[in-house]
């Protein structure tokens, strides 16, 4: 099967079906039992998107269970204080606060707009705050069996390997969409980032986990397994996303403090004057206003005050 219409150079294995089903009978026989794949609930699954777009799938599970109880639906987070969400986002280690923000958000949409129902297509699925095509993509794959095929970094790996698909975006995306099953997208896209995720890693195991697609796979007969690089995620420690996520914690214990004070509570070596001093706390703050979670008020006698946003 090779894409005619763009003109690229590259083909699937003629018993596509035979391909298909290997896949889906490897990954029913035996996965990872991860418990937002025993639910077809699109919140439940949202929430399971939303938390493992910058933290590893083990560490997700106690976040997802703990936040999923204490806010078991769209409509209790929806009504939920905003601080809150933000803090349990802080507390677990969760990635970019914007996300909880925007789950919020999202989560009042859906009661708001929407009845408290899901919209169900990955187009309609965009318009929920935050939420772009891949994650649309996974909510209506996952909940509703009416995804797309998923083109993740998993899937390049395992398609430029198992069928020299060149490194390239528009072609990957022309690949996924031919090896999905028509009407297959919950246990399709499920077991092929499966397959990536445990069999075709950056470093592959193959034998040791019994690759389904080794018959097929051009890697597997040349020995070469290759791949194209793999995005790496900016050090936390010291970035801007670290003290972000200090102003908000601190400002959840003291509601609002004058901005030197808060300056030296979240960093050591905070000076009013120096380089990591009002100007650049000052300019934290202010992204922190346009998210909607602080407010700064510049006082005309005082110091600058930070306040949390309720």
């Amino acid at each position: 099967m090779t894409d005619t219409e763009s003109g690229a150079d590259w083909a699937l294995p003629d018993d596509l079906e035979a391909v298909q089903t290997a896949l889906i009978e490897w990954y029913e026989g035996d996965h990872r039992d991860f418990p937002w794949r025993r639910t077809e609930d699109p919140y439940e699954i949202l929430v399971s998107e939303v938390m493992s777009q910058q933290t590893q799938l083990g560490r997700v599970v106690e976040a997802w269970e703990e936040f999923t109880e204490r806010w078991p639906t769209t409509a209790a987070l929806a009504e939920a204080d905003r601080a809150d969400v933000v803090g349990f986002w802080i507390d677990h280690s969760l990635g970019y606060n914007n996300r909880a923000k925007y789950l919020h958000e999202s989560a009042q949409q859906v009661e708001q707009e929407y009845d408290g129902e899901f919209p169900t297509t990955p187009d309609e699925l965009q318009e929920l705050m935050g939420v772009g095509p891949y994650t649309a993509n996974a909510v209506a794959s996952f909940a509703f069996n009416n995804g797309d095929a998923v083109v993740d970094t998993n899937v390049k790996r395992v398609a430029y390997r198992a069928f020299s698909i060149p490194d390239d975006d528009a072609a990957f995306e022309d690949a996924a969409a031919d090896l999905m099953p028509e009407g297959e997208s919950r246990v399709w896209n499920n077991a092929i980032m499966e397959l990536g995720g445990v069999a075709c890693e950056q470093t592959p195991n193959c034998d040791e986990v019994g690759c389904p697609w080794r018959e097929w796979c051009d890697a597997y007969a040349s020995g070469d397994f290759t791949a194209p690089d793999v995005p790496t995620q900016p050090s936390f420690e010291g970035s801007r996303r670290q003290f972000r996520g200090r102003v908000i914690g601190t400002l959840r214990e003291y509601d609002e403090l004058e901005i030197d004070t808060l300056g030296h509570r979240i960093r050591v070596d905070y000076t009013p004057d120096g380089e990591y001093g009002r100007e650049w706390l000052t300019g934290l703050l202010s992204d922190l206003e346009d998210d909607g979670l602080v407010d700064l008020e510049m006082e005309t006698e005082s110091e600058p005050v930070a306040r949390l946003r309720r």
